[in-house]
């Protein structure tokens, strides 16, 4: 949870500032500026953190891309990276035009959603901000910022493969506005119901993991499961840009968790120890969890385990100590690894795996603070000292049913609300979801952008075009196109004629913890 604007660190100058800003907010942002220096309120480190936290968690939405890229075939590789960046640019318009006020207005008082008194970021600039005295509101607005540009670029992986982009992009103006806004007013708004109720979300386990996980599988729904045909030889195509993908967003996280203490602090220190140690308990776990399975050691599952573990840190790391963020870390990676079979069981064909790896671990570790919760741990900003009980740990029962019932609250809305927006765009005409067979076929790049991640020049590894050596150079104009492809239903396909059903596809088209199913189940055969 985000840090109580009441609680002063330096309470004989607050009310000093709060006059100053007071005058300047009647008569306008600009005027009192030469004559009053609104910088003299707050410590120059702690602004620095911030700032440079913000930028780390921006270069988390390339992390994504990267992720998302390496985790998709070739063919739509840069529709990946595209749709992230795109994301991000959405959001940074969305945020100053009136996302944070929605968001953080604190003139609302309904407990739902902010007013519109920010808007255009009017009144936002050097009082305390909503979420802590140590920081002015305008670098708090910037910083909060990133996270809905984050929670953005994780919900595109919902389109991987057969998404149009366009209709993403309203999509994601749109939940921005609907879905984010409200969530993140609930809890980290002063006025918010759950922040008033005393829900502990450190840095974001309802507006950005179960919101974006939620989000991400209703999109998935509303936009159908890809063709069975074109999932005969689907695997992540390349692992190193997985790699490269999670260790930018693990280095993002320090300053996603780490910043969310809102000032260079003991608490941001603990917050970044804990996202470490959860993480490499989640990646180990997974790990272990996919080699019982094929007999052999994932890269991709240790990528998928520590980004398990740093999504449950996100609502608990400023919370809980070390030794339960190691628990923490173990059940989140064996809880999720086994969470990715559920979009088998609602025939949901979640691409990325956002449901598991996001939703559910923010579930986890919302759970945890229930549990685990420290006060001591809490205050050590400085600021919260005292201030809020903690959970069962430190005798406070009711904390784990609160923690509960909002994670209900975001999880039901979460869904609903954006399945009910992405099921309205889908009905506009020019605007609808899905590319078609023949697109998904080519792939996003082609189809979308015209633009590719790697040049075409050498073979495809899903044989799309695989054309026969022949004797002769040049002579493959004389080859049927029929007998250029690989895959008999794709060659079906481009010439017009309705796929075969020979090919006896498999169910399994899993990124995360499905990886190793196939392997699983012939070993188990024998």
């Amino acid at each position: 949870m985000k840090v109580c604007q009441s609680s002063a660190l330096r309470p004989r100058e607050l009310p000093e500032q709060e006059k100053n800003f007071t005058r300047i907010s009647k008569y306008g942002l600009i005027r009192f500026i030469d004559t009053e220096n609104l910088n003299q309120w707050f410590q120059s480190g702690d602004q620095a953190y911030i700032i440079v936290a913000s930028a780390m968690v921006l270069i988390m939405v390339p992390g994504l891309g990267f992720l998302y890229s390496g985790l998709a075939r070739r063919k739509s590789a840069l529709s990946m990276l595209w749709m992230c960046m795109m994301a991000m640019t959405v959001i940074n318009f969305q945020w100053y035009f009136w996302g944070y006020s929605l968001a953080f207005s604190q003139y609302a008082t309904n407990g739902f959603i902010g007013d519109l008194q920010k808007f255009g970021l009017m009144k936002t600039l050097g009082a305390p901000s909503p979420g802590s005295p140590l920081i002015p509101d305008l670098l708090y607005a910037y910083y909060q910022m990133q996270f809905c540009a984050v929670t953005a670029a994780i919900v595109v992986g919902a389109g991987a493969e057969r998404g149009r982009m366009v209709p993403m992009m309203i999509f994601i103006f749109l939940w921005a506005t609907i879905v984010y806004c409200p969530v993140a007013c609930w809890v980290w708004n002063i006025n918010g119901w759950a922040f008033k109720w005393g829900v502990l979300d450190y840095a974001g386990g309802g507006p950005v993991e179960i919101v974006s996980g939620m989000s991400a599988l209703a999109y998935s729904m509303i936009l159908g499961r890809r063709q069975e045909k074109m999932m005969l030889n689907f695997r992540p195509h390349n692992v190193s840009m997985i790699v490269l993908g999670t260790v930018l967003l693990w280095f993002g996280w320090l300053g996603f968790n780490g910043g969310s203490a809102f000032g260079a602090n003991l608490r941001a220190t603990m917050a970044c120890w804990n996202s470490n140690l959860t993480a490499i308990m989640a990646a180990t776990t997974w790990m272990l969890l996919d080699y019982r399975l094929a007999r052999k050691w994932s890269m991709v599952g240790w990528c998928s385990g520590a980004i398990v573990g740093l999504v449950a840190a996100t609502p608990a790391s400023g919370f809980i100590t070390p030794w339960a963020s190691i628990v923490l870390g173990i059940v989140a990676g064996a809880a999720c690894n086994f969470g990715t079979k559920i979009k088998f069981w609602v025939k949901i064909d979640d691409a990325l795996d956002v449901f598991a790896e996001h939703g559910l671990a923010g579930m986890i570790g919302l759970f945890f603070n229930g549990l685990f919760g420290d006060s001591a741990i809490i205050g050590l900003d400085g600021v919260n000292t005292g201030l809020f009980p903690g959970g069962w740990v430190k005798h406070n029962w009711k904390q784990l049913y609160i923690q509960f019932a909002y994670i209900v609250a975001v999880t039901a809305y979460a869904f609903t609300i954006s399945a009910l927006i992405a099921f309205i765009i889908n009905k506009i005409p020019g605007l609808h979801l899905r590319a078609s067979e023949e697109a998904e076929l080519l792939g996003m790049d082609d189809d979308q952008l015209g633009e590719f991640a790697y040049d075409y020049v050498e073979v495809r590894r899903d044989y799309l075009a695989w054309t026969p050596a022949q004797g002769e150079p040049g002579s493959n104009a004389d080859v049927p196109q029929g007998d250029r492809h690989g895959i008999t239903q794709h060659s079906q396909m481009l010439e017009g004629k309705e796929p075969s059903e020979s090919s006896g596809g498999h169910e399994h088209t899993g990124i995360a913890g499905d990886r190793h199913a196939i392997a699983g189940e012939k070993q188990g055969q024998h």
